[in-house]
């Protein structure tokens, strides 16, 4: 029987909202706890460098309030590397950080980083964080993940979700492959309602991390009613893989 896959929701633009305006309102912790709530398996929050939605406190809160499973993505540096360590949250996803990209716009290089990332993921590990890497459905990539010590690849679904020819199928070698590897699979970026089912039935993908999408729909569908849609179409997918 196929596992039932998980949903994460990241809450990062819930904290854009409030951060146009500042003040307190729409709360991002909030956000979190409708989302689990409601189906949501875990969430995740991305505290970048520039701090330009989540922040440091609201990260401390969703640790001290939130029940569920809480995913930190972060950039690879001795600064998250050494707040993760003090916060503990349950996983912490290492992606790939510009300060003048809009979004991650690709996966992490990590076969060009492994000396980089070696330490830094061992001390993470030493601390009881699982590890993620945020990386492109790529063969070096997901290799190079397994050799640096990661425990979860998280394959970056973008190029899928615009249309590229050809992602499905890298993405389910690619999927195959880290399994092979005894690397947890997780996917995410640009997954909607209408793109999802797919990749929601590569068999080794047991969690899928879905963000602005679904904070973008929440405005006209509400929150619990979009996490919910999510979870059926997950479920779906996952249901005619044991049909």
């Amino acid at each position: 029987m196929i596992q039932r896959q998980r949903l994460g929701v990241n809450i990062d633009h819930v904290a854009t909202i409030r951060n146009a305006r500042g003040g307190t309102h729409p709360d991002p912790v909030e956000a979190a706890l409708l989302a689990v709530k409601a189906g949501a398996d875990g969430i995740t929050a991305h505290l970048r460098e520039d701090r330009r939605h989540i922040r440091d406190e609201d990260l401390i809160r969703l640790s001290n309030t939130l029940r569920a499973p809480l995913n930190m993505e972060m950039a690879a540096t001795e600064e998250m590397v050494t707040l993760a360590c003090k916060l503990k949250p349950n996983a912490c996803c290492i992606v790939p950080e510009r300060r003048e990209e809009v979004t991650t716009e690709g996966g992490l290089d990590v076969a060009g980083q492994m000396e980089t990332l070696s330490p830094m993921i061992r001390k993470l590990r030493e601390s009881g964080i699982r590890v993620s890497l945020f990386v492109d459905p790529d063969p070096e990539q997901i290799a190079a993940s397994a050799a640096v010590g990661a425990a979860v690849v998280e394959l970056h679904t973008g190029a899928y979700a615009h249309g590229k020819d050809g992602e499905l199928v890298r993405l389910k070698a690619a999927a195959k492959q880290a399994a092979g590897l005894g690397l947890e699979v997780h996917a995410g970026h640009g997954l909607s309602f209408g793109n999802v089912a797919p990749v929601a039935a590569i068999p080794e993908i047991v969690e899928l991390n879905i963000g602005h999408f679904l904070i973008g729909q929440a405005i006209f569908d509400g929150l619990p009613a979009v996490v919910q849609e999510m979870r059926r179409l997950m479920d779906a997918a996952r249901a005619n893989l044991d049909a």
